[in-house]
């Protein structure tokens, strides 16, 4: 079997592929190396032969990790790196490298799938929007804080903004303004959240009309589907890329 591994900042996302390379059989997130570790070897349930992962941790962390998964399971790992151009697509960064793997590899799938122009939005602990052109010239992107960095940072400056996660959830149920300190904070994230999304979609007009395919990754993508009736949902875009970028015969 395959393991895939999305290595972000605060969590790891891990799915286990048959050899195919194509379908799932298991998959979650995880926030430390050594919960993955326990996941994987849960029962003996998976036999891992290869895996191939992308990171935007320290190098030295990625040793770390990578020499914990070759000692336990004797696979072989394979790790995208930055390139300047990559199935069609060319990295729009001055410095190639400085643009985030993660954020590549997600729009390379993407322009993949949409076989044209794209815009990418990624909703993780930070939200990133990347435009690419319909001949693959990617035009660059940006960069804002998610919901939890947003709730994050006024839950630790504002001394008396103290709520739970259940009570952020119900908050969500509803956008009219904020009869209590948890309404008002998570509706109004909400609002700045679905802002950004429609200053994209119109940039994204500006640039080819409605002759483009919108995307919505991360995990909280489903918080402003809503305002983009047409996209299309992937929550592994960065799977789609990754398997571009480390192809295992």
């Amino acid at each position: 079997m395959i393991l895939e591994l999305d290595c972000g900042n605060s969590f790891i996302k891990w799915r286990v592929l048959r050899i195919d390379g194509i379908t799932p059989v298991d998959g979650g997130v995880v926030s430390s190396d050594s919960d993955l570790l326990a996941c994987l070897s849960d029962a003996g349930k998976f036999q891992l032969k290869k895996c191939r992962l992308v990171s935007v941790r320290t190098q030295e962390e990625t040793e770390s990790l990578v020499t914990a998964l070759v000692d336990a399971f004797g696979v072989s790992v394979a790790r995208a790196v930055p390139t300047r151009e990559m199935a069609g697509v060319r990295n729009g960064y001055e410095d190639y490298e400085r643009l985030g793997l993660d954020r590549w590899l997600a729009l390379l799938g993407g322009f993949h799938l949409a076989s044209g122009a794209c815009l990418v939005l990624d909703f993780g602990t930070a939200i990133t929007a990347d435009f690419v052109a319909a001949d693959g010239a990617h035009l660059g992107g940006f960069i804002c804080p998610g919901m939890p960095l947003m709730r994050n940072q006024l839950r630790t400056h504002t001394r008396r903004i103290r709520y739970d996660d259940m009570a952020a959830e119900r908050a969500h149920e509803s956008l009219a303004p904020g009869r209590a300190t948890v309404e008002a904070v998570e509706r109004g994230c909400m609002l700045m959240l679905r802002g950004f999304v429609l200053t994209q979609l119109e940039m994204a007009r500006q640039y080819w009309g409605e002759d483009f395919v919108v995307f919505l990754t991360g995990g909280d993508a489903n918080l402003v589907s809503g305002v983009v009736p047409d996209a299309r949902v992937v929550p592994d875009l960065v799977f789609v890329g990754l398997a571009m970028a480390c192809p295992l015969s």
